[in-house]
């Protein structure tokens, strides 16, 4: 049982490592955000599609009943990467990662609305350590700069991100993580083709090789793995655990684009990191094989 809690604990934690190279990557590319979200979407459909064949993964929906909170997800995953970039583009590594992270106590407070589930009141300091660790690490800002304007991007992206894992979480049971991410960027390629027709994608050459990085590491990759480790761990757990993704974000921000962090940031990462250790703690307790 502790073998496998702890497979199951890294590959949490690598998802979070690979979901976490996107700050680096939307903020490096240079094209307009919904041009790359499509290209994200679309080259990561048909990576995912050929390892669902090669390792004989069943892509059938069992259920009638299923195709709504399929397309729902599918176009709540749209809008949260969407903003997400926004929020990268308008602020910076840091910020765009960070508020992104309040979306661990969005899900603590509507799981038990979304699941059925007993609301455990500890989500809430757990996730108030979290908010902290966030306030610390968020500098002081105009409410008219572009910084703010990324934040509220970042905030309503994590609205998205928590509802998406919740309606999800209803179905892993019974479906594979990568069949799963395999029709979330089915969806998101359907909605955002038109984007291609009056955006303006003469970058594509050029950007292609960070495209597919974002596309096959982050995206078929990470989220699969993420979605995987939903058949472990509460949404709350997985939520709060990979809340390491705001540190392992700015300190690849600070290799590839020299975003050099504050003692603010190392002071408000210290406080996250502890909440991902203590929760790590305590699912390990509560782990069934």
């Amino acid at each position: 049982m502790e073998n496998a809690h702890l497979k199951n604990i890294s590959g949490l934690l690598l998802a979070t490592l690979f979901i976490s190279t996107s700050g680096v990557l939307g903020r490096y590319i240079a094209m307009p955000t919904e041009v790359i979200i499509w290209f994200r979407a679309a080259i990561a459909m048909v990576l995912l599609y050929f390892y669902c064949k090669y390792k004989k993964i069943d892509l059938t929906i069992k259920s009638s009943k299923d195709y709504k909170p399929f397309f729902i997800s599918g176009l709540l995953m749209a809008l949260h990467w969407v903003t997400y970039f926004y929020a990268l583009k308008l602020s910076n590594v840091a910020l765009g990662v960070l508020s992104l992270y309040t979306f661990p106590i969005i899900i603590a407070l509507l799981e038990p609305l979304f699941l059925k589930v007993k609301f455990d009141p500890i989500y809430i300091l757990l996730g108030l350590m979290v908010l902290t660790g966030l306030f610390i690490l968020t500098p002081e800002f105009n409410i008219e700069s572009t910084q703010v304007k990324g934040i509220l991007f970042g905030v309503f992206s994590a609205f998205c991100y928590a509802v998406r894992v919740l309606i999800l979480k209803q179905h892993v049971a019974k479906y594979n993580g990568t069949m799963l991410m395999f029709y979330q960027t089915v969806i998101i390629t359907i909605l955002l083709l038109p984007t291609l027709f009056f955006m303006d994608i003469s970058g594509f050459k050029s950007q292609f090789p960070y495209l597919l990085l974002l596309a096959f590491l982050t995206t078929a990759i990470g989220h699969s793995l993420m979605l995987h480790s939903l058949k472990f761990f509460s949404a709350s757990t997985a939520s709060i655990i990979s809340s390491l993704q705001p540190i392992f974000g700015i300190i690849l921000a600070f290799f590839f684009l020299q975003e050099i962090p504050t003692m603010r940031t190392f002071w408000g990462g210290s406080l996250i990191l502890l909440t991902v250790v203590i929760e790590s703690v305590r699912s390990r307790n509560k782990f069934k094989v």
